[in-house]
């Protein structure tokens, strides 16, 4: 058999069940097989976004997502995508064509593994047509245990080549396994040590402590230390059925968490990096020790400062252990669970400052509250890492099994093709909240999602500006025009690709366009235009130096 034959079926037997990407000279012979494979081709407009809706589905399925592109300028298109999977820690494996390995003339050269190491991308080259196992076998292994992308790259020559190896493809999970990280007893020890003299202590959980399955240990915990718990950014409302759930640890968290933070004796950190973001470069916690949980042999919380313990440890393993020490020393605080502190905790979220909202304009927060409270927790949620985001970071609190936030590179314009990802991966309905700069970058995509009756609701989040940049201006009394575009009709737009959009410049209309979608979804897109005098709290607090 020829050689991209047996490259189709090395993926196949990693369990690819979805592809997305864009056909070229490099990779058509490859798609054409996994296509007669039974795998579900999803061609895209833009190699950049086909290598984000990958990205999406490994961040859903903790599973390698597969994004494909050809030699050359269709590599070069994957940049940006690639450093955000890279941040995302997304197992991505990309099959990218790459020129003759014998003409370096070629028009669409390119020295590849220099622009994937450049992107923070593993690169593993097909050298040879026998080594096509090996290659195939190595990317999805390093993929998973780097949990990072990989580039694959394939000479067009070599995948013309004939294979003759006919024994049956090892995938990597029956050559390579990893198993569960258990905890040293002397490093529990520490850390119980730290647990059992805190009297005010505070659990950070992060998307380790998620994936692991941690949730219930991490209850157990901090009912025994007395805790509250606090999410990361990424994991917003992840066990927020604690009474004694108290938000998003940083500039995201409500006003009183970050008084809980403050008072805080000890921080006990699971599956989280304790990053500079969610620490607020230390001002969160001044008066805390750390007790840092993480499967990683060590890590460096924000600031490059270490932990008082760490535990290399399963998320969920590590704090089941740890709890067990703790209960055989019989340590049982109050801590923070306190009638006074439970009833600090209703409704903390609320951000009640008055603006007055622009004419033909929604108050950003009043919609999408609302929205939390049409749509049923069923329907997953995903916001982008723009201005708009952060009214549904702090606002939509409902617990649904899909809830994916886009700050990974600071960067717009990835969440559209994440979503789409998340909907292939899990087959059901998500709603995504973006900016309208960002949703604006990969447009068209929305065409993609009707070509395969995607239920994706996309709310664009439209103040007609750059919102970043126009409060930043704003922040310090400067013309804010040139961070001002206009956009047209979105909804128009989306009909247009063949999907269903609505215009919506009041609650009522967002409304009935909402729930519309609930009824029945299919790819649908709203053009909310929302008043650009309510900056989010973040850019308040940062930018104007208010904190109401």
């Amino acid at each position: 058999m020829k050689v991209y034959k047996r490259l189709a079926q090395a993926f196949k037997a990693e369990g690819t069940s979805a592809t997305f990407g864009m056909m070229g000279d490099g990779n058509m012979y490859w798609i054409y097989e996994l296509d007669r494979l039974g795998v579900k081709i999803h061609e895209v407009r833009h190699e950049g976004a086909g290598l984000g809706m990958a990205d999406g589905y490994a961040r859903t399925t903790r599973t390698p997502g597969v994004a494909t592109a050809t030699c050359g300028p269709g590599v070069t298109q994957l940049a940006t995508a690639f450093v955000t999977a890279s941040r995302a820690s997304s197992p991505v494996v990309a099959f990218c064509g790459e020129a003759p390995s014998t003409d370096e003339e070629y028009s669409q050269f390119l020295d590849q593994s220099r622009f994937a190491a450049a992107c923070e991308t593993g690169f593993v080259r097909l050298l040879a047509p026998d080594q096509a196992d090996d290659a195939v076998r190595k990317a999805f292994y390093l993929a998973k245990l780097e949990s990072r992308p990989i580039m694959l790259s394939c000479p067009m020559d070599i995948q013309q080549k004939e294979f003759d190896d006919d024994e049956p493809y090892k995938t990597s999970s029956e050559v390579f396994t990893r198993g569960a990280v258990h905890p040293d007893a002397r490093a529990l020890e520490r850390a119980a040590d730290v647990l059992a003299s805190s009297k005010k202590p505070v659990i950070i959980v992060g998307r380790g402590a998620q994936w692991s399955g941690a949730g219930q240990a991490v209850l157990k915990l901090a009912e025994r230390i007395g805790a509250v718990i606090l999410t990361t950014l990424l994991t917003k409302t992840f066990l927020n059925e604690s009474e004694y759930h108290a938000g998003i640890s940083g500039v995201y968290g409500s006003r009183t968490a970050m008084q809980l933070a403050h008072e805080a004796d000890c921080v006990v950190g699971v599956g989280a990096s304790l990053n500079r973001h969610t620490l607020e470069n230390g001002y969160m916690y001044p008066n805390a020790r750390y007790v840092h949980i993480d499967q990683k042999a060590h890590l460096m919380m924000g600031g490059g400062r270490a932990a008082d313990a760490y535990v290399q440890a399963d998320a969920r393993i590590g704090v089941e252990e740890l709890e067990k020490v703790l209960a055989g020393r019989g340590v049982k605080n109050t801590g923070y669970r306190t009638p006074d502190v439970r009833s600090k905790l209703l409704n903390h979220n609320a951000d009640r400052t008055e603006f007055q909202i622009e004419p033909g304009t929604v108050d950003p927060r009043e919609a999408v509250m609302v929205m939390d409270q049409i749509v049923p927790p069923e329907i997953g949620l995903l916001s982008g890492s723009g201005m708009t985001s952060a009214f549904c970071s702090m606002l939509m609190t409902r617990r649904r099994g899909l809830v994916q936030g886009g700050h990974f590179f600071g960067c717009i314009g990835q969440m559209l093709p994440a979503a789409m990802g998340a909907v292939v991966a899990t087959g059901k309905p998500a709603m995504l909240l973006d900016g309208d700069a960002s949703v604006m970058m990969h447009l068209a995509e929305f065409e993609t999602a009707v070509r395969y009756d995607m239920p994706l609701l996309v709310v664009v989040m439209n103040n007609e500006a750059l919102g970043a940049e126009y409060y930043k201006l704003d922040a310090h009394k400067m013309e804010t025009r040139g961070s001002e575009i206009t956009t047209p009709d979105l909804g128009k737009v989306a009909v247009s690709f063949g999907g269903r959009g609505a215009y919506a410049t009041s609650i009522d209309q967002l409304t009935k366009a909402v729930k519309e979608f609930v009824a029945k979804p299919g790819p649908t897109m709203i053009d909310l235009r929302i008043s650009r005098a309510v900056p989010s709290v973040p850019y308040r607090r940062i930018h104007y130096g208010r904190d109401e």
